[in-house]
């Protein structure tokens, strides 16, 4: 379990409600440090807020700014990836508010930090769906073999691509 970044969830975890299986689940969170940082902001903020001014000035601008703040620090760690399994066994990757059958996925492999610049800059294609988050080191890239779909393929930050990967079943590269 990763504190900082979220959680992988157990396998095989069933929605009682849905009839589904969850195989893989993470939500990808900001790192402590942003928190952090983001405090500190906020407390320059409340101080220069104050100068020359009544101190009450202090604590409207400090609040405003920390709202602002965890608003939009909570709002960067809202994107979850999951993949489930249906009642029909069918898997599907959830990543954000889309989601991918398995059965369109033609290969897929782990994208190591090395080459993240790389599939993310000169060899990205304009066409693919893309989830990306700076502070994750690694990505899955998800081949798409569907004649219906212009998408090429699906490249999705994640902290264990690896098991995201085994846990949709298709063959990894």
């Amino acid at each position: 379990m990763d504190a900082a970044n979220g959680a992988s969830t157990p396998p095989a975890k069933t929605d009682e409600a849905t009839g589904t299986r969850v195989l893989y689940s993470e939500t990808q969170r900001v790192p402590l440090s942003w928190w952090l940082v983001a405090a500190g902001v906020v407390a320059i903020i409340a101080w220069q807020a104050q100068m020359g001014r009544d101190w009450w000035w202090s604590i409207v601008a400090g609040v405003i700014a920390a709202a602002l703040a965890a608003w939009g620090l909570i709002a960067l760690s809202r994107t979850k990836v999951e993949v489930v399994e249906d009642s029909q066994g069918g898997r599907i990757i959830r990543a954000g508010d889309a989601q991918l059958p398995a059965s369109v996925v033609d290969r897929t492999l782990v994208i190591p930090p090395t080459a993240k610049q790389a599939a993310l800059g000169r060899q990205l294609d304009p066409a693919a769906f893309v989830i990306h988050k700076g502070w994750i080191p690694t990505m899955a890239m998800l081949v798409l073999d569907d004649p219906l779909d212009p998408t090429p393929y699906w490249l999705v930050s994640s902290k264990n691509p690896q098991e995201l990967l085994e846990a949709l079943g298709r063959p990894i590269y």
